[in-house]
Order: structure tokens, then sequence, then C-alpha cells
């Protein structure tokens, strides 16, 4: 995997992270159980972000150890795979408590990267 392919992973997670962030604002744990679109919404996002953190390297995952990269994969999988047993108030924490720390490790994991040059 090369650097430019963990670029465009960092980048999908961030977006990811910053559109579940932007579609919980305001909003209530309850708006999950009202509003449909906006479980499944936060929900699958939250699969896409677990999806392209398993496509970073082991290079790249160890610059940013504050990163809880197996938590964010594991997540992912039990979304994807028991899907018939997802648990929305785990779903609300993680949107709202664990996502805002991780927006900005990822902000600040990509410009490290981004900006690396070996021969400095």
């Amino acid at each position: 995997m090369s650097k430019l392919d963990d670029i465009i992973r960092l980048r999908h997670m961030l977006d990811a992270t910053q559109k579940v962030l932007t579609f919980t604002q305001n909003r209530s744990r309850e708006d999950l159980d009202r509003d449909d679109m906006l479980a499944l919404a936060v929900v699958r996002l939250i699969e896409i972000l677990g999806e392209a953190a398993k496509n970073i390297s082991p290079e790249t995952e160890a610059q940013a150890p504050e990163i809880p990269w197996r938590q964010i994969k594991g997540t992912r999988d039990r979304l994807a795979h028991a899907y018939f047993d997802v648990n929305l108030d785990v779903v609300w924490e993680i949107a709202t408590t664990g996502l805002p720390p991780l927006a900005n490790n990822l902000e600040l994991l990509l410009e490290k990267i981004e900006t690396y040059n070996p021969e400095d």
C-alpha cells in the first residue's frame, strides 16, 4: 500500500467522521429512534469509517497510536455483520463522544504524512 493510498483512505475516514458530526449536530439520542434516515446514515458512515481504516498500512497506523484503529475496524465488522442487532445507544456514543477527537487526530495525521519528506 502506498502513501497516496493511505492519504486517500484517511480522507475517506475524515469525510465520514465529519458527516456524522454534521448529521448529529443539534440532535438527540432519541432522534436516532425517530428518524430512520438519520440512524441509517450514521450507521453506514461508521461502517465506511471502519472499512477505510482496514485499508490503512501498519506504518501509517503506527504514526498515530492515539487513534483506536482496532476498535474502529471491529465496530465496522459488528455493524456490517450483526446488522439485525445494532445498538443505537452505542452508535450515539460513538458519534458524540468518539468521533470528535477522532476527527482532530485524523486531521493531524493527514497533515503529518502529507507534509513528510524523507529527505528533510
